[in-house]
């Protein structure tokens, strides 16, 4: 989260959709004096072009940006960009072919031998230096550590880097791991062989890229704390650099979750890799006073807000060269249907998105294809609507990412939509007899007490309340206008 302000001397239109080109453009020129985001897929290899002046320097473009007012004063951010500078430097002239040759040196011996031939590298090339060690950043909600990391990333001068939000890294590696399973021979009976992706999988990564910055690192999901040990510990072996964000520490990651001695020697492997920081400076950036952009946050108890609704998905609409109809979407196979569209824009309910289980899969692909998202009927959260909390938490997640635009109608305020009352359901007492467990666990466990839930939904009330600003919805325009403007 960028710790942008806006100067007063600039007014900008509070018309919703900024038709007045002059103030657009103007508002649009502010805004892009500050650290933009990398909103590239996991997928691609194209390299962010520098945005400095002079040679890349990560610590004076920082400086600068907070000298013209685009950045508040903030000495905790810049303890942390001076050490991400080195890192910068560093990552000039690094690459991670020599341990890569050493680690496929490792895997052919234990092959041919059933040994590691770490100690005959070791006599016949000589240890290589440790890689550079990497940072895992963690503070509170909206301090400017996504920020702080796409600045960094903006300014690394590197061909083989790539910025991923984890929800969408995990999806990949998931990807890859069914399509290595899908390529396997079919196996006849009393010829079963025993074969593991996640290494292979790993190496892959690895060829591709020397530098992984992930957002929102987190672990809520027993299949990805499974693979990640072994995922990253065959990542930093090969000398991938990894700079992470997180509103965990390392040693709260997958806090209480379902089986997590086995997470635990990940933690240790993390810490080992990456600089552990912490920027917490106790101000959320999100909330600090900017211009909005209209009203996008309606409660269904005002007279006429379905109208309002209704009023501006016309107006949005306007400008699109398709009519209202239902869409349908594919995903890996699966027909979604979204009821109420009409080109970048979709008219959505709470139920048609978190109702249903749908996942990060599908959120991302809805941020692809739409610029606007309307929710409706948002009902007052509690504990015993645990899966649709989470199904929300990551919809605004992965449409914050992607700059899409999102107007609500809930049934409470913001601050007071997640009320943590209600708890164990008829559903949990079955997993919990399915499981084995004793009631116990289901005060412990945050698959049973919502305690990863309520955590990560503080962090989607801060994105919300960005997502109202002005510069916000301008940068999530995606029309032919707006981009002939930004070009």
């Amino acid at each position: 989260m960028a710790t942008r302000i806006v100067a007063p001397v600039v007014i900008c239109s509070s018309n919703i959709l900024l038709k007045n080109t002059f103030l657009k453009k103007t508002c649009f020129l502010l805004s892009t004096c500050t650290a933009t985001r990398n909103w590239r897929s996991f997928g691609s290899s194209r390299s962010r072009h520098c945005p400095a002046s002079d040679g890349c320097d990560i610590v004076g473009h920082f400086d600068r940006l907070v000298q013209a007012g685009s950045l508040r004063r903030d000495a905790q951010q810049r303890r942390v960009v001076l050490r991400l500078a080195q890192l910068q430097l560093t990552l000039k002239t690094y690459s991670n072919r020599i341990y890569l040759k050493s680690t496929t040196l490792e895997s052919k011996d234990e092959s041919n031998h059933g040994k590691s031939s770490i100690f005959t590298a070791v006599i016949s090339r000589g240890a290589p230096a440790p890689p550079p060690k990497g940072f895992y950043i963690y503070g509170d909600v909206g301090t400017g550590k996504t920020m702080l990391m796409d600045l960094f990333y903006s300014h690394v001068e590197h061909s083989c880097k790539k910025r991923v939000h984890f929800n969408a890294f995990m999806l990949d590696i998931h990807r890859r791991i069914h399509q290595r399973k899908q390529s396997l021979p079919k196996r006849r009976l009393g010829n079963m062989v025993t074969y593991d992706p996640i290494s292979p999988v790993a190496m892959e990564i690895a060829n591709e890229t020397s530098l992984l910055c992930f957002d929102e690192f987190q672990v809520t999901d027993i299949a990805d704390a499974v693979i990640l040990k072994q995922l990253f510990g065959t990542l930093f072996r090969t000398g991938v650099v990894v700079v992470a964000t997180s509103n965990r520490c390392p040693d709260d990651l997958y806090k209480n979750g379902l089986q997590r001695d086995t997470f635990l020697p990940f933690i240790h492997v993390l810490k080992n890799y990456c600089h552990t920081v912490c920027l917490d400076s106790g101000i959320d950036y999100r909330t600090l006073d900017q211009p909005t952009a209209g009203k996008l946050y309606y409660l269904s108890g005002e007279p006429g807000a379905e109208a309002h609704l209704d009023s501006l998905f016309e107006e949005l609409t306007l400008r699109q060269k398709t009519v209202t109809a239902p869409r349908v979407i594919t995903v890996l196979g699966r027909r979604l249907t979204l009821r109420r569209t009409c080109g970048s824009v979709a008219d959505c309910t709470f139920d048609e998105l978190c109702g249903r289980p749908l996942g990060a899969i599908d959120y991302l692909e809805i941020a692809r294809l739409f610029d606007t998202v309307f929710i409706r009927h948002v009902p007052t959260l509690t504990l015993s609507l645990k899966d649709q909390v989470r199904r929300f938490t990551t919809l605004i997640d992965n449409l914050y990412d992607h700059k899409v635009r999102v107007v609500l109608l809930a049934a409470a305020p913001l601050d007071r939509l997640f009320v943590h009352t209600g708890g164990e359901d008829e559903r949990d007492r079955q997993l919990l007899d399915d499981l084995g467990l004793s009631g116990e666990a289901a005060e412990r466990l945050t698959l049973f007490t919502a305690e990863e839930e309520i955590f990560a939904f503080q962090r989607t009330v801060s994105r919300l309340r960005e997502m109202q600003t002005e510069s916000y919805w301008m940068d999530g325009d995606r029309s032919d206008t707006n981009r002939h403007l930004k070009s």
